[in-house]
């Protein structure tokens, strides 16, 4: 009989039961299943670089990520280059243009983008005119040069649209080999700020036929301060384009709504697009962070993770003008995905290091969550800040670790007896010891990791009967259920 159904696991796995199937786990008594493949956890320290907004990361073949964003003075554009993303932290950074002393282009330099089309080098950006600053209109720099820090950057103009009227944020991106243009204007005739438009187009800043107008602000949450739907980004997986865009005036109103349409749909029919009614990414008190918005999309360094860029504040309160503070600081954490395909965004995290999920190694698609203080292993993404927990200094020291929940910092992983619970942090030093651990390389999986206790040495964190203890690993199911995929 295999270990799995032997006495010791049959009598509790009856009794439960049903609690395991409220919880959505596996069936009490199916097999263990073998590790699956899945995206590796991925560590950034946040904010990745501060008093810097509307950020973008582009991720090219040369193995470099390229990053520009909003500078607080609006007078420039800059561009930072490294290998890794935690590197663009401390990248030097070059000015590779500047606003026009008259005239167009200058003033409000907002909002730079940077791609690589064709062989060359294109930044979007917007920009106000030095006489009429809210003059505000899209326009795009060319570079011929393979290194996009050497070479000249030659203007190629503002981007024309049928309408003359505020735009701004342009994105592109390709799509069963057509190029388009998304971008944010004021639908002429109207009392809103800004809507979502798409076109084809003929040429890197150029674009061609009729665009679609495919979001106006509509709800509560995209009308706070001002109607605005802006900073398009564009993420193409599981069968269907996602469309991310930003609403509500920039302070910490400000946050983010999504689309999606079928990749097999017509991108210019405003009607294969749906719009999510509620937004996807918002402010939090628990984590300190405000008006996350503006974002756009990366890859980690292994290729297996999509990564969230964005910009957000650490403060609720603004005096006087949000778009006059500089404090909007790039962060970067990563993007999971649910098991319908939709991208689940989770909750801006805490300043510090970024959050894993842990998962089983002998029930991969099952995560330590916790249901309140009650910790548990369980499947699914809903309420996926539950399921984070940051890997932060021991509160004993010497080397060792503790588990912070990403979704109400301060609160700990703590043994109670032989029991887990997440539980604040109250000082002492009996607490200090029972949420502490030594991190070390998986018992059944030396890729993977396990957590023996400081307060129990030889007893490992692990799940029994989909609840989380600290019980010795001396055997092959003990050093499996001990075992923790970080994603």
């Amino acid at each position: 009989m295999p270990e799995f159904f032997s006495v010791r696991r049959i009598v509790p796995l009856v009794l439960c039961a049903l609690f395991a199937s409220a919880l959505g786990a596996v069936p009490a008594t199916a097999a263990p299943k073998t590790a699956a493949a899945a995206a590796p956890g991925v560590r950034y320290t946040n904010p990745l670089v501060e008093q810097r907004a509307d950020p973008h990361i582009f991720k090219h073949t040369d193995g470099h990520y390229y990053y520009t964003a909003t500078v607080p003075e609006y007078d420039r554009i800059i561009l930072r280059r490294s290998t890794t993303i935690q590197g663009l932290a401390t990248a030097p950074e070059k000015v590779i243009w500047t606003k026009h002393p008259t005239g167009e282009m200058g003033a409000h330099i907002w909002a730079p983008e940077i791609h690589f089309i064709d062989g060359r080098w294109y930044v979007y950006f917007a920009a106000g005119n030095a006489e009429d600053v809210w003059r505000i209109r899209m326009y795009v720099l060319e570079n011929a040069a393979s290194d996009p820090f050497t070479g000249t950057w030659q203007e190629k103009g503002r981007i024309a649209t049928p309408w003359d009227t505020f735009s701004l944020d342009a994105t592109t991106f390709t799509h069963r080999g057509t190029r388009y243009l998304v971008w944010a204007q004021n639908p002429p005739g109207t009392d809103i700020n800004s809507g979502i438009y798409i076109a084809k187009m003929a040429d890197p800043w150029t674009i061609s036929g009729q665009p679609a107008l495919l979001s106006t602000p509509t709800y509560d949450w995209e009308t706070r301060g001002f109607k605005v739907n802006e900073g398009p980004a564009v993420i193409e997986r599981n069968g269907r384009v996602w469309m991310t865009f930003s609403a509500s005036a920039t302070d910490s109103n400000y946050c983010m709504g999504l689309l999606s349409a079928p990749s097999s749909a017509d991108l210019l029919d405003p009607a294969s697009w749906t719009k999510n009614p509620q937004p996807v990414f918002t402010g939090n008190d628990a984590t300190g962070q405000y008006g996350p918005g503006h974002n756009s999309f990366t890859t980690s360094e292994d290729g297996l993770s999509d990564i969230l860029v964005y910009h957000d504040r650490d403060y609720r309160d603004i005096v006087g003008d949000p778009l006059d503070d500089p404090n909007r600081r790039t962060r970067v954490q990563k993007l999971y995905w649910n098991a319908d395909g939709s991208p689940n965004f989770g909750i801006p995290v805490s300043d510090g290091a970024t959050p894993y999920r842990l998962a089983a190694h002998n029930y991969p698609e099952h995560h330590i969550r916790h249901r309140g203080s009650q910790v548990v292993l369980e499947s699914g993404t809903d309420d996926l800040p539950a399921s984070q927990f940051r890997i932060v200094p021991g509160l004993t020291g010497s080397g060792t670790v503790a588990l912070e929940s990403a979704d109400d910092p301060g609160h700990f992983l703590r043994r109670q007896g032989a029991e887990v619970r997440l539980e604040r942090n109250d000082g002492s030093a009996a607490f200090a010891a029972d949420a502490s651990f030594r991190q070390r390389a998986g018992l059944a999986d030396a890729q993977a990791v396990s957590f023996e206790s400081v307060s129990r040495p030889g007893e490992y964190l692990r799940h029994q009967y989909f609840q989380l203890r600290i019980t010795a690993a001396a055997d092959d199911l003990g050093r499996a259920d001990a075992t923790f995929r970080l994603e």
